[in-house]
């Protein structure tokens, strides 16, 4: 369990980075090479390299090198992990919100009628 919560961090720390991000979804689209990711980022091609060095650390992103072009791919299964895991969270708070709704639902006595004002 330990190595899976330290496997989601590295995906979410991945993940918190904008530039990583619009790589993602670039990559979403299908594979593109480094210079292809590069092109719409305002950042030097080092500067790319290492994000998607942090990008296939986390296993969102696999690289190949073809000649002299490495190119890149998603991972969906990793996205999938990290959203299922999400999902757990989100499943888990709306239970309580429920019981919680509930709740109050059964403590709060409804409202008193309004007095006819047209008796006074």
């Amino acid at each position: 369990m330990l190595k899976y919560l330290d496997h989601m961090d590295a995906v979410f720390s991945a993940l918190a980075d904008p530039s990583r991000r619009s790589m993602i979804d670039r990559l979403s689209r299908g594979p593109a090479s480094v210079s292809e990711l590069a092109a719409p980022l305002e950042m030097s091609f080092p500067a790319v390299v290492q994000h998607l060095a942090v990008l296939e650390a986390s296993g969102i992103v696999r690289t190949k090198k073809v000649g002299r072009v490495r190119s890149c791919t998603l991972e969906p299964g990793i996205l999938s992990s990290a959203e299922e895991w999400l999902e757990q969270r989100r499943t888990t708070w709306q239970k309580r919100l429920d019981r919680l709704g509930a709740f109050l639902d059964d403590t709060n006595p409804p409202p008193l009628p309004k007095k006819d004002q047209s008796n006074d």
